[in-house]
């Protein structure tokens, strides 16, 4: 048999300095968990000859006994230790747990007669026989809970689950309690795979059944997000408690399944399991994710019942419950007879209730009310009262939160300097955005994105696009929201290359299934002009939604494919896909664009059918179509049954009468919107010159292109020149009509020389018409419409 040694310590006796490892000389070379052991030989090497020398002196003497002073008891003393070194496997070796100096260092199995290694009275001998004794000497299960539960408490669970694979190693039995922490050192690292592995373990020793073990397993399972053996672990439990329950409730709240936990809940009552508020809480959370009011003031009233009331976790669970289903105002009363016992979480759950419910404003002032009353703001409430300042693009109020978060010292936390980001974004302040995002020490995904969006939303999509490179370049990896931002800015400027890169890249951190990735990439695709790669996407066997199907129909409507779209929507019902409202805009734009009036009336139809006719956009694209498919009197129908119209309706109904010719009805619709103070832009007086045009209503096409830019503040673009243009030449007034070409303040585009051009032609006057071709041809030499005017021209005047 070979010698025992003191062996080194493990790397995880660091945080216990009194842990001393007793084992096998012979097992030492052969241990997998010998690298843990062999850090620390020089510290046991010190224990064993001269003493431990972290141990104080007065520490290291032992208690005062009569084996301590009586020479007749020193004999017995010595007998003791003959019988420890004549069989040291009947004693544990408690120094692994001992804690200070009166806890013996080994304690026999059967009797539990304690013996100390530097007590006063031992042998001489002892110390130099524990270097050279044959036998071994096993740590109890209770040395190894100690430390477990000591590195479980302090966080680190990786020590401890390395610990346990030491204890295994050691044909050391584990009890419930060992099982309890490992899995709660599982649970929280979401170690899975090894949580299932020490699950085995609960099997094969038989503590499955074991209520605390059972629990710790829902939570283990829970926390991992297992659900299904969460499920099953709880099965297993023979007399559940509340905790059971309660853990079980969580798991499914937390896993988006809130009427399975409100069934759990209702079973938990039937089998006489009283709830705490732990429980209440959980089942509160699980009414909130799903806005299950009624489920919600039914447990408000067992709350009242059961006396819990006044906890204040109760009450901020309420108050968030009720405002998570849009009932503020019970979130009010809630609050109220809380407002003197509440702390910041009752208060924060206030705020972001006033926020979802679109109270912004309520969230501002409750802020303030908490600062007058001091209590002190963290870090969830400056993230709820920065949301309310972005809704309600409160520049000022947003300034001041921020000067509040430097003084609270929480402007190094991520998410409230996402949300600083955000805020000043939604303000229309990006130059404070980026000042802000420049200045934070740690920047995350969010943050990046956030900033991103940013650019997006204020048109800078080349410098949405570089940040995105930069972000690359700080090595920090993209999610799927930031995938969809990026591909967005590309689509802005129709950046095909650098949109394949960034699908690449998609692919590359495993995000081609997202459906919100692939419905920009299909759009982004469609945008930048490659429809055959939004088909290759669309087709690539991953799950499509309504959106993908709309955002191709929206692809080749673009792409000038509108047969293609108008056969995609009808594949589309065919598959029983039910269209949305934007699916309805795409097809009635492709119906337009061809004046296909028969597949505009089905879809027309389908329209009614699914009760979307009296939303604004799509009855505007009825008016389009029907317009630009001859029906007039079908397109005013449709605008005069409109419950609300924008100042699109105005225009479409305008720029219909004008395709027709009814210059008098399109002035008296312009009339009628200047009665009812509506605003009108450059389309409204594109299609009033154009009806003015096709009706030859010179004297009123002249009075309104005079007075659209002094009265109504409308800018003259080169549409307002064109069609102006084209009513004087139609008139034969060809004199004026370059004279006002000479006034532009822009160049003169194909479109206005082209248009006088045609007139020369229709007036036969060839001296101008010539000089007319020579501009046409000096902007586009290779124009074939001047050439062929200039053709007619001659051929009319006998040349």
């Amino acid at each position: 048999m070979g010698a025992i040694l003191l062996q080194p310590l493990p790397p995880f006796a660091a945080a216990c300095p009194r842990l001393v490892m007793v084992k096998k000389s012979a097992s030492v070379s052969s241990s997998p968990c010998t690298p843990l052991k062999q850090n620390l030989s020089a510290l046991c090497s010190q224990d064993v000859s001269s003493g431990i020398q972290h141990h104080s002196v007065s520490s290291c003497k032992s208690p005062e006994s009569p084996l301590a002073t009586q020479p007749s008891q020193d004999r017995s003393m010595e007998k003791v230790w003959e019988s420890f070194f004549s069989d040291p496997s009947q004693w544990w070796d408690h120094r692994l747990c001992k804690l200070n100096s009166r806890h013996p260092d080994f304690k026999h199995k059967r009797t539990q007669q304690g013996l100390w290694i530097w007590r006063k009275g031992n042998p001489r001998w002892v110390k130099a026989r524990l270097a050279t004794v044959t036998g071994t000497i096993q740590q109890s299960v209770f040395s190894w809970n100690t430390v477990l539960l000591r590195f479980v408490k302090d966080g680190q669970y990786r020590l401890a689950l390395d610990l346990y694979k030491q204890m295994q190693h050691e044909s050391i039995k584990p009890d419930t309690f060992t099982m309890v922490q490992v899995l709660n050192a599982c649970a929280s690292l979401t170690a899975l795979e090894e949580g299932r592995l020490v699950h085995a373990q609960t099997v094969e020793n038989g503590y499955d059944s074991d209520l605390f073990v059972g629990n710790s397993l829902v939570n283990m399972y829970s926390k991992c997000g297992s659900i299904d053996d969460a499920c099953r672990a709880f099965s297993k439990i023979n007399a559940r408690d509340v905790v059971s329950w309660t853990a079980m409730i969580v798991a499914h709240a937390k896993s988006g399944q809130g009427e399975k936990a409100l069934s759990l809940y209702r079973q938990m009552q039937l089998e006489n399991v009283k709830p705490d508020t732990f429980a209440f809480v959980s089942v509160l959370n699980a009414c909130a994710s799903m806005a299950a009011l009624p489920e919600g003031r039914h447990l408000h009233a067992q709350i009242l019942e059961d006396g819990c009331q006044s906890n204040v976790f109760v009450g901020s669970g309420l108050i968030d419950m009720y405002a998570k289903c849009g009932s503020i105002e019970d979130s009010c009363k809630v609050f109220n007879v809380y407002e003197f016992e509440c702390d910041v979480v009752s208060w924060n759950a206030m705020i972001v209730g006033y926020v979802k419910c679109g109270q912004s404003l309520k969230a501002l002032e409750l802020y303030w009310q908490m600062q007058r009353e001091q209590v002190k703001a963290d870090t969830a409430t400056f993230v709820g009262v920065l949301n309310a300042c972005a809704e309600l693009a409160a520049l000022e109020d947003g300034r001041r939160v921020h000067a509040e978060i430097l003084q609270h010292d929480c402007e190094c936390n991520v998410m409230v300097e996402s949300c600083l980001v955000d805020m000043y974004i939604k303000c229309g302040s990006l130059e404070n955005a980026f000042t802000t995002f420049s200045d934070m020490r740690c920047r995350e995904v969010v943050s990046w994105t956030v900033m991103i969006v940013g650019y997006g939303k204020f048109g800078q999509s080349e410098k949405a696009l570089d940040l995105y490179r930069q972000m690359q370049l700080e090595q920090v990896k993209p999610d799927a929201v930031t995938f969809v931002s990026v591909l967005n800015a590309c689509a802005n400027t129709a950046a095909l290359e650098e949109g394949r890169l960034v699908h690449a890249q998609i692919i590359q951190y495993g995000c081609e299934a997202d459906i919100r990735v692939r419905n920009c990439l299909i759009d982004m695709y469609a945008k930048c002009g490659s429809i055959e790669d939004s088909c290759k996407v669309f087709n690539d066997g991953f799950t499509t939604d309504v959106i993908s199907w709309t955002a191709m129909i929206g692809g080749y409507v673009k792409c000038g494919q509108e047969q293609k779209a108008l056969k995609f929507y009808q594949q589309m019902l065919l598959e029983s896909v039910e269209p949305v409202n934007l699916t309805f805009v795409g097809v009635l734009s492709a119906c337009s664009n061809v004046a296909a009036l028969k597949e505009g009336r089905h879809v027309h139809a389908k329209v009614m059918e699914t009760g979307c006719v009296s939303d604004v956009a799509i009855a505007n694209c009825l008016i389009d179509m029907y317009s630009k498919s001859g029906c007039i009197e079908d397109a005013c129908r449709i605008f005069n049954h409109m419950p609300s119209r924008d100042h699109v309706s105005w225009n479409a109904m305008i720029m219909g009468y004008a395709l027709h010719g009814h210059g008098k009805e399109a002035l008296r619709l312009l009339e009628h919107m200047f009665q009812e103070d509506l605003d009108t832009d450059g389309i409204t007086f594109v299609g009033l010159l154009s009806a003015c045009n096709h009706a030859g209503l010179i004297d009123e096409g002249h009075f309104y292109f005079e007075h659209m830019n002094p009265v109504c503040a409308v800018s003259t673009e080169v549409e307002h020149y064109s069609c102006m243009v084209d009513l004087l030449g139609r008139a034969g007034k060809l004199d004026e009509a370059e004279a006002l070409i000479t006034k532009m303040p822009c160049e003169p585009n194909l479109t206005i020389w082209t248009a006088l051009l045609g007139a020369c032609r229709n007036s036969g006057n060839v001296e101008m018409g010539e000089r007319i071709a020579r501009k046409l041809l000096d902007v586009d030499p290779q124009c074939a419409s001047a050439y062929v005017l200039l053709s007619n021209m001659y051929a009319a005047a006998g040349h």
